[in-house]
């Protein structure tokens, strides 16, 4: 919750919107419609979402509006609707230093899944391994540049 906010309050500085309720709740909807994952479950949670059962963004958009600090909402969140918070992210591979030969091939497939690719015809663990090194250049260029240099 606290980092989805955060990054998003960052966002709306940047691109100079207007802190008033209805531009912040536009530009949330707008956010998650590129959302994926967690923070694509986050989307649903506060109804910024197509196929979100409840909306409740109004709690997230006024506080905005009004420059509350972001663990303050979130706190007020997690009042609402405990699963908010319940929401933790996977731990992040680094793909310069890690070993794709050692990893399980649900990592390699999350990898893959993360990159929003598919893997059609991969049956075995060097097939995953071929297309995430095949790709790397593409999604992560610093670690592609980095394993070629070692």
């Amino acid at each position: 919750c606290v980092s989805f906010l955060d990054k998003f309050h960052q966002s709306l500085k940047e691109n100079d919107v207007k802190f008033t309720s209805a531009d912040i709740e536009k530009a949330i909807v707008k956010t998650c419609k590129d959302a994926k994952g967690k923070e694509n479950r986050f989307c649903y949670y506060i109804g910024a979402t197509s196929d979100a059962a409840t909306k409740i963004i109004n709690e997230v958009s006024k506080p905005l509006s009004y420059h509350v600090p972001v663990e303050k909402i979130c706190e007020k969140l997690k009042k609402k609707d405990g699963q908010i918070c319940e929401l933790k992210y996977d731990k992040q591979l680094d793909l310069t230093t890690v070993d794709l030969k050692k990893l399980k091939v649900k990592d390699l497939k999350k990898i893959l899944e993360e990159w929003g690719e598919s893997c059609k015809g991969c049956a075995e663990k060097s097939d995953f391994i071929r297309k995430i090194t095949e790709l790397m250049p593409k999604y992560a260029p610093a670690a592609a540049r980095a394993r070629t240099d070692l």
